[in-house]
């Protein structure tokens, strides 16, 4: 089986909408897709209603948290998306995306940027948006060359000269809230250091002691030492190590199934589950 347990589409910052999502995911060969946009589930019913026989889609969102001054994403999994507490947070979290990026848009103004607004929103289309679409303001700009070039402290990185901080779940609260909804938490990129400051070793000890279920190892953003390394960590903390490819369609370079989870590991991950199943698909041909 070939596993991919981190994606995104329209409903936040990703360039497939959720139905092109699980046909591309079908077409890549992929048996399972997870889709986890930010702070949303606005996307899962277009993608249940899409699926491709074949595929089984882990339904899902990454949410927004930060513990000792440190942003992290905590991949959530399987949770009932209309449990009241979390649906709350994820709402918090969500209205707070658009005046902080225009907090950023303000400050790059200052910096001499010519971004506006108009522009920011029209590159969202309706989806949650975050500093992925300003990235991609800056790049139809001419600004920066890459996406991945307007993620540094000179512009976009957290701290950065127009970084603009927005509500966060801490994230022991997410991992009680997540379990309450019946879903799996597992700590996204943990240690990707190219996108800013990174979470030390002892905060993941305490938020293992916490129910943190698992912690993203395969990554775009992790080398080979700190793929190592983390499996290390998994293996000591008896957390589950996942792999997945962060993709975003064409705003990044990854590609679906570049980074895979096992499936024994699936497997222990819907086995926690009790908020939501895998749902298998029967809607169209793998290749539409």
């Amino acid at each position: 089986m070939r596993i991919d347990l981190h994606t995104h589409s329209t409903a936040s910052d990703g360039t497939d909408s959720p139905a092109e999502l699980v046909r591309n995911a079908a077409a890549a060969g992929l048996d399972v897709v997870a889709l986890t946009d930010h702070d949303t589930a606005r996307g899962h019913a277009e993608a249940i209603a899409a699926l491709p026989e074949g595929l089984t889609l882990v339904t899902g969102a990454e949410l927004s948290c930060r513990v000792d001054g440190v942003g992290l994403h905590m991949l959530a999994y399987l949770f009932d998306p209309d449990e009241p507490e979390l649906a709350r947070e994820r709402e918090l979290v969500r209205d707070d995306r658009v005046p902080r990026a225009q907090t950023m848009v303000r400050k790059l103004q200052e910096l001499g940027v010519p971004v506006e607004w108009q522009q920011v929103a029209r590159i969202a289309g309706g989806g949650s948006v975050g500093r992925p679409h300003i990235a991609t303001a800056l790049v139809e700009l001419g600004v920066v060359e890459t996406v991945s070039d307007a993620f540094t402290p000179e512009w976009l990185a957290d701290g950065g000269r127009a970084y603009a901080q927005k509500h966060e779940l801490d994230p022991f609260d997410a991992i009680r809230l997540v379990k309450a909804a019946g879903g799996v938490t597992v700590f996204a990129h943990p240690l990707a250091v190219k996108r800013g400051e990174v979470v030390p070793e002892a905060a993941i000890a305490r938020l293992a002691a916490a129910g943190l279920d698992g912690i993203e190892v395969d990554h775009m953003d992790h080398d080979e030492p700190t793929r190592a390394r983390l499996r290390g960590l998994a293996k000591e903390l008896g957390l589950l190590a996942t792999g997945s490819s962060d993709y975003h369609g064409s705003r990044k370079t990854v590609q679906l199934g570049d980074y895979t989870t096992d499936p024994e590991i699936y497997g222990e991950i819907t086995r926690r589950a009790t908020g939501a199943f895998p749902v298998p698909g029967a809607g169209g041909p793998r290749n539409a």
